[in-house]
C-alpha cells in the first residue's frame, strides 16, 4: 500500500484523519513554495553619470558604505540622469537602481519603475558672458551649450527654453546649440564661441562649476522668475545660494543667487528585494541627511512623490524604519534569519492549530465508530417482542455478526474502556433476548 493510501487510511474506516493530515501537508508545503524568500544578493549596479560628475561621486560613497555590509556596488558610467533611465528601461541592461532627476520619466517609464525616494536638490546654472540678463528669453539667438545627449540638464534646458519661446533649429530662431568638451568651456565662454553654458551637478563636472564660479568671467544666471517656473513645472523647486556660500573670503557670490531644480530621486526596477531597498536607503540617509547649500538637516532622503510612485518597500522604511534584523545583524546574518522566519512563522502558524484539532477530531472518530453499534443494538431489541420463533434466530444471528464486527475492530488501547463496554452490553443483550417470552 502507498503512503497516500496508509495516510487516507489513517485511523481504518474512517479516512478523515488521514485527510486532515494531508491537508496540513498541501499547506505546509504551499507555504514553503510561496513564503519563501530569494537570498538578496551582494552585488548592484548602480547607474550614476559621467566621471567627475556629483553622481559619479555620490556613487563612490555609497560604493565605500555598502562594500562595509558586504554588499558591492558596480558604479556604471553613462551620460547623465536621461541616460540612466534609458539603462534601467532596457531589460538587457545589467542595472539595478539609478540617479534619475524629476521631469525626466514618460508615462511608459513610469509604469515600469519605482522610487526609493527623493536624494537631494540639483540646481541649474546658467553661466553667460555679456551684460547682465533678467530672462531666460534673453538667450534667444545665441550660442548655447545645453549639455550632452543623454544628460538631464539637456532635457531640463530645452523646456525651459520652450517655455520662454526659443526653439532652436525652428524656422526664423537663430538660437544655435553647441557642444564643447568640458575642459574648454571656460575658454570658449571667454572667447565668444559659447555665450551661455547650462550645467547640472549630474552631468557636470563639480571642479569645473567651482571654478565658474570662482573666475569671475562669466555671470552666473539669476532666477527672478524662480516662484513662476516652480508653479509651472512641478518637478522644479526655488533654490538660492546664499551669498559668499563659494568663498566668504572673496565674497562668492556677492549676493544671493536664485536657482530652481529638480530632485534627485533614487530610480530601481520593480522587484528589488526588500533587504537590498533598507539597505540602499540606509546608505542615502548617511550620504544626504546632512545639511548643504539647499537642503536642511534630515531632509534627505525624502519619501516626495514626483512621477514615479514610491515603491511599498520604501514607504515601510519611511513609516517605520529599517528591519530590526538589520538593524541589529551583519546583513547577512540578517538575511539569513529573515528568510528561516519567512518560512518557519507561516508553517508553525498552520500546524499548531493542526496539531490542537488532529487529537480530537481522531478521539470523536474513534468513539464515532464504537458508538453506531449501539444503534443497531437498540434496533433489534425493539423488534424482539413483536417477533416469532424464526424471527427471533435470525435477530440472534444477526446480534452474533454485530459481535463478531465490533470483535475484529482495531481499536487502540487507550479507548479499551469504550471497547469492553460494548462488548458487555452486547452479552447482556444476547441474555435478556434469550429469557425473554416468545410472543
Amino acid at each position: 500500500m502507498t503512503f497516500l493510501k496508509r495516510l487516507l487510511m489513517m485511523g481504518g474506516r474512517a479516512p478523515l484523519i488521514g485527510m486532515t493530515v494531508l491537508a496540513v501537508l498541501v499547506l505546509v508545503v504551499a507555504v514553503l513554495g510561496f513564503g519563501f524568500s530569494p537570498a538578496p544578493g551582494n552585488t548592484l549596479t548602480i547607474a550614476a553619470g559621467p566621471e567627475g560628475s556629483n553622481f559619479a561621486r555620490t556613487a563612490a560613497r555609497y560604493q565605500k558604505i555598502l562594500e562595509k555590509q558586504g554588499v558591492q556596488l558596480n558604479i556604471l558610467t553613462t551620460g547623465g540622469s536621461r541616460d540612466n533611465l534609458r539603462r534601467l528601461m532596457d531589460a538587457t541592461q545589467n542595472v539595478d537602481v539609478a540617479f534619475v532627476l524629476g521631469g525626466q520619466a514618460g508615462e511608459a517609464e513610469v509604469e515600469k519603475l519605482v522610487s526609493l525616494g527623493s536624494v537631494s536638490y540639483q540646481p541649474l546654472m546658467v553661466f553667460y558672458r555679456g551684460s547682465p540678463k533678467k530672462l531666460l528669453s534673453e538667450f534667444k539667438g545665441l550660442r548655447l551649450d545645453i549639455g550632452e545627449e543623454g544628460s538631464g540638464t539637456r532635457t531640463l534646458a530645452l523646456a525651459l527654453l520652450a517655455a520662454n519661446g526659443i526653439k532652436p533649429g525652428s524656422e526664423g530662431d537663430k538660437t544655435v546649440l553647441v557642444d564643447t568638451p568640458d575642459q574648454d568651456i571656460a575658454k570658449a565662454l571667454e572667447s565668444g564661441k559659447v555665450d551661455a553654458f547650462f550645467a547640472m551637478n549630474e552631468s557636470t563636472p563639480s571642479a569645473l562649476i567651482r571654478n565658474l564660479l570662482r573666475g569671475g568671467k562669466a555671470h552666473l544666471f539669476d532666477f527672478a522668475q524662480s516662484e513662476a517656473y516652480s508653479r509651472r513645472f512641478s518637478y522644479l523647486n526655488k533654490l538660492t545660494l546664499p551669498r559668499g556660500a563659494i568663498n566668504l573670503g572673496e565674497d562668492i557670490p556677492a549676493a544671493d543667487v536664485r536657482l530652481i531644480g529638480p530632485t534627485v530621486q533614487l530610480v530601481a526596477r520593480e522587484g528589488l528585494h526588500p533587504a537590498i531597498s533598507d539597505l540602499l536607503l540606509e546608505t542615502a540617509r548617511a550620504v544626504h541627511a546632512r545639511p548643504g547649500l539647499y537642503a536642511r538637516p534630515g531632509e534627505f532622503p525624502s519619501p516626495l512623490e514626483r512621477e514615479f510612485r514610491i515603491s511599498e518597500d520604501a514607504q515601510r522604511y519611511y513609516s517605520s524604519g529599517r528591519n530590526f534584523l538589520y538593524r541589529t545583524f551583519p546583513f547577512w546574518v540578517a538575511s539569513l534569519i529573515a528568510r528561516v522566519a519567512a518560512i518557519l512563522v507561516p508553517v508553525l502558524i498552520v500546524l499548531i492549530p493542526g496539531m490542537r484539532v488532529l487529537p480530537a477530531l481522531y478521539r470523536w472518530s474513534m468513539t464515532r465508530r464504537i458508538y453506531r453499534y449501539y444503534g443497531e443494538l437498540q434496533k433489534l431489541e425493539k423488534e424482539w417482542p413483536d417477533a416469532d420463533a424464526a424471527r427471533r434466530v435470525e435477530l440472534l444471528q444477526r446480534l452474533d455478526r454485530i459481535d463478531a464486527s465490533v470483535f475484529n475492530t482495531r481499536v487502540p488501547s487507550a479507548f479499551g474502556d469504550l471497547f469492553y463496554d460494548l462488548r458487555g452490553h452486547i452479552t447482556d443483550v444476547r441474555r435478556q433476548l434469550r429469557q425473554a417470552p416468545t410472543a
